[in-house]
């Protein structure tokens, strides 16, 4: 009598499911947690671009960075506008493509990468998160002080995050 795992058939459907099952956890996931919690989770196909917009603490102007989650789960800053020079707001040349548009600086092509980033909602400061085609005012929900991180995790790891409320 032969042994079933040595057939070939049973041994190609499990390898086949394994790797249906490998590529689906596999797979990167974008997240925002709020002190902990998921608030945004949104699967990374190609490039995933977002934004974060919020008043400059020092400056009180605004300031809008723009960013996108690449395949690898790399977190890239490919440019930033805004409308006054000051502490904090980048402005030599070296750091990316510089112009004008408008009323506003704009430094393009910034090339600046990131495995997670962290924010905190402030008094004043508008903070914003623009994913796709929802816009969060994370300001209007939070205190400040709340802690925003984002990140890149393979999607297995979503069971341990908790979403939000729960």
């Amino acid at each position: 009598m032969e042994l079933w795992w040595k057939r070939p058939w049973p041994v190609a459907c499990l390898l086949g499911i394994a790797l249906a099952l490998a590529s689906i956890l596999l797979r990167p996931c974008f997240v925002v947690l709020v002190d902990g919690d998921r608030l945004v989770t949104q699967e990374v196909q190609a490039e995933l671009p977002f934004s974060i917009h919020f008043i400059h603490s020092v400056q009180k102007t605004p300031v809008l960075e723009n960013l996108q989650v690449e395949r690898d789960g790399t977190i890239t800053l490919l440019s930033t506008q805004y409308q006054s020079f000051g502490v904090g707001l980048p402005f030599l040349e070296s750091e990316g493509d510089f112009h004008m548009e408008g009323t506003s600086y704009v430094f393009d092509h910034m090339d600046r990468h990131f495995r997670t980033l962290t924010l905190r909602t402030g008094v004043g400061t508008q903070l914003t998160l623009t994913v796709g085609e929802r816009t969060i005012p994370l300001y209007q929900y939070y205190p400040p002080g709340t802690r925003i991180d984002l990140m890149t995790v393979p999607a297995w790891r979503l069971v341990h995050l908790r979403p939000l409320g729960k």
